[in-house]
């Protein structure tokens, strides 16, 4: 594992991100063992071959995915698809644990718990912009990594959830005197306000000669 010539060290990097899937695959009913890493030289080509040879007779052996754990294909493509959208709020959540250096195999079992992954999934945030809050300074919109936040000028921003990858931003720059985006833990955000109730109404400023 410490004989790589780069100073990134990627392979541990590898390790971990497996080690994290195979749980990830164990919470949602696949069979962990159909995911393995092996690590060899670019000199170790028969090793390699054995190695290849090995887990795919593995592979044959367990059979199709999702059929061999008897999980129904649309369930299975649901599954997956929530997994997927997870992968960057799941890699911010394990950030720490993803950088560890682990030093024997004695250590992989116990990087990540199925207790900790099932926590994880059940326990996955949203963040909901406050529509009674929001002043559309348009901050959060800019700031969004992947543009999951809609509105503009005098409008109401909402948080597109297909698109948010949960990274937190827009929690922490909406200034504090708003106070408009909220974080949601275990429970689904609420539905959109409707684009006819965007628009914000603001009170214009009276003059002197108003108010005279």
């Amino acid at each position: 594992m410490n004989e790589c010539n780069y100073i990134t060290h990627g392979n541990y990097d590898a390790l971990n991100i497996v080690l994290l899937s195979r749980k990830i695959m164990e919470h949602i009913g696949l069979n962990p063992q159909r995911l393995s890493i092996q690590f060899m030289s670019s000199g170790d080509g028969i090793i390699f071959t054995e190695v290849v040879d090995e887990f795919s007779a593995k592979i044959r052996k367990l059979g199709p995915l999702g059929k061999a754990e008897e999980i129904d294909e649309d369930q299975l493509k649901s599954k997956l698809a929530e997994v997927r959208k997870l992968i960057p709020y799941i890699k911010i959540e394990k950030r720490k644990k993803l950088e560890s250096r682990l030093k024997s195999e004695k250590e992989y079992d116990g990087l990540f718990t199925t207790d900790e992954i099932d926590q994880l999934f059940s326990e996955a945030v949203s963040y909901y912009i406050d529509p009674a809050k929001c002043q559309a300074c348009m901050i959060c919109a800019k700031r969004c990594p992947v543009e999951a936040i809609t509105g503009g000028k005098n409008l109401i921003h909402v948080i597109d959830q297909d698109t948010c990858i949960k990274c937190g931003t827009c929690f922490e720059v909406c200034p504090p005197r708003f106070g408009a985006v909220a974080k949601l833990s275990g429970e689904p955000a609420p539905p959109p306000i409707p684009e006819e109730e965007r628009k914000i109404v603001r009170k214009s400023k009276k003059t002197v000669s108003d108010e005279t």
